[in-house]
């Protein structure tokens, strides 16, 4: 996905889409914009640089949102594996950007040195699995403990709610348990 504004060159952006579209007929390639003029312009570049590279080519899908926020959260809920942000605002979108496998800021950041040079290459979620789930890293292969430390008051605080809890599941003697330390 490509979110572009009038501050974007459209045929960059189109080659940008290009380098999605070439994995096969299925991909899914979009492009989200604050004007249809500019997704008139890029689909043009997008039919032209296709054309002259002579391949087959998954076809563009563009989506005009009404400004640059709700574009984000059009990206959001889709959760691309490749979001673009081929706008002047690009560091104001980051923020909002909640789902996506990898976000490519500012006009200059191609998503192809993202797959070979300067990120995490083919690692990234697919199919939407960036709303719940980011790309392999160095923390994939880490191993997270929980420690937990109370106060004896802290846990007297505590006992009647987790007990409350454990009973609305029907587990008595997690409830117990927790009581034990209400003194």
């Amino acid at each position: 996905m490509v979110i572009a504004d009038d501050s974007a060159n459209p045929s960059t952006v189109a080659a940008d889409l290009l380098s999605q579209a070439e994995h096969d007929r299925d991909a899914q390639v979009l492009l989200v914009t604050t004007t249809a003029d500019l997704g008139r312009s890029v689909a043009r570049q997008f039919d032209r640089q296709g054309i002259a590279m002579g391949g087959t080519y998954a076809p563009l899908r563009i989506i005009v949102a009404a400004d640059l926020d709700q574009a984000a959260a059009i990206a959001n809920a889709y959760a691309p594996e490749h979001l673009s942000l081929a706008t002047d605002q690009a560091d104001r979108l980051v923020p909002l950007i909640r789902s996506a496998g990898a976000i490519f800021v500012g006009h200059e950041a191609a998503e192809s040195f993202g797959d070979y040079l300067a990120g995490s290459s083919h690692v990234l979620p697919t199919d939407a699995a960036a709303r719940f789930t980011g790309g392999v890293s160095t923390l994939t292969f880490l191993k997270a403990v929980t420690v937990q430390r109370i106060a004896p008051s802290t846990a007297a605080r505590l006992a009647a709610p987790a007990a409350a809890l454990a009973r609305l599941e029907g587990l008595e003697a997690h409830a117990r348990a927790a009581e034990a330390r209400a003194a």
